[in-house]
């Protein structure tokens, strides 16, 4: 079990998580800009790659709201503000090194119900303007939702069945000397897809798609538009970052201490996805409704399978 964490923890970890995103959105301009403009040449040019998000971040800032007729504003604004509110409650069971803002006895169950608020968070901001277009934005998210939270949730419970317990800091023990992700690699390779889906990335970016929909922000703009975005980075930082102790150690690693560990850990988990938006083509809907469906479920339930046999064998 992690040991308690100061209680000026509660306070740094929204700021940390922000830094985070800052830094893998700025990682991914530099991939964009490679991509559509060739490597940079020079330290100079790649440093201005990495601040466009900053610099978009302080143009949403001073751009008008954009008004629809007849909308519900205050479920459309809870919608937008629950996105990085769930991401910051998700990442308060995260351990950085062995300890946590928080460790509940059922604290993989709390990761898996912030997920779920976000899940409604984004529906919500689609509905709330009002507009076909953002609502079936909201509505893909949803079918997207449908279709990989059966397989994440039995990714995350075979980790809490492989440590026998739903605390998240008995998981990380239970890794000392050899990580889930070695006997457990289906889980992982599911879980890290159903982070992709969670954060609406890569592949799976319907909600926010850049067809005629437009996806549930199409109505955001200035103030809403960035803390709905900035919310899904935040997800996307969150999940990237519970995949540590949930499959990779958490901790756990020899000469340096467990905070530069999960540092270490979260980064490259975190550039992996980050790169994977390029790597793999954006699927269908229906296409990755049939995949999760069809082969998704029962290996993870097959994977959950052999971790009893396993652990009843112990």
């Amino acid at each position: 079990m992690p040991d308690a964490a100061p209680l000026w923890a509660t306070v740094v970890l929204p700021v940390a998580l922000a830094v985070a995103a800052v830094v893998a959105a700025g990682f991914d301009a530099v991939l964009s800009g490679a991509a559509e403009r060739g490597p940079a040449r020079s330290v100079r040019e790649a440093g201005l790659r990495a601040l466009a998000p900053l610099h978009e971040a302080l143009r949403l800032l001073v751009q008008q709201p954009r008004r629809t007729t007849a909308a519900d504003r205050l479920l459309g604004r809870l919608g937008v503000v629950l996105v990085p509110v769930a991401a910051v409650l998700a990442g308060a069971v995260l351990p950085w090194g062995f300890r946590a803002v928080s460790d509940p006895s059922v604290g993989i169950v709390w990761f898996n119900a912030m997920e779920a608020l976000a899940w409604a968070a984004v529906w919500l901001a689609g509905w709330g303007p009002n507009s076909a277009l953002s609502l079936i934005g909201g509505y893909r998210f949803l079918a997207q939702g449908l279709a990989y939270e059966l397989p994440h949730m039995f990714a995350i419970t075979t980790a809490a069945l492989g440590a026998e317990s739903l605390r998240v800091g008995d998981v990380v023990a239970a890794q000392d000397g050899l990580w889930f992700a070695v006997w457990m690699p289906a889980a992982f390779v599911v879980y890290l897809l159903s982070a992709l889906a969670m954060a609406f990335w890569g592949p799976f970016e319907h909600p926010l798609a850049k067809d005629a929909a437009g996806g549930a922000a199409a109505e955001l703009a200035g103030v809403d538009r960035l803390v709905f975005l900035g919310g899904r980075w935040l997800l996307l930082v969150v999940t990237a970052g519970f995949s540590v102790p949930l499959f990779l150690g958490g901790g756990h690693g020899p000469s340096l201490p467990g905070w530069a560990w999960t540092l270490i850990k979260t980064a490259a988990v975190l550039a992996l996805l980050v790169a994977g938006r390029r790597a793999l083509p954006v699927l269908r809907m229906e296409r990755y409704m049939e995949v999760a469906w069809t082969v998704l479920v029962p290996l993870t339930l097959l994977q959950a399978l052999f971790v009893a046999v396993v652990v009843l064998d112990r």
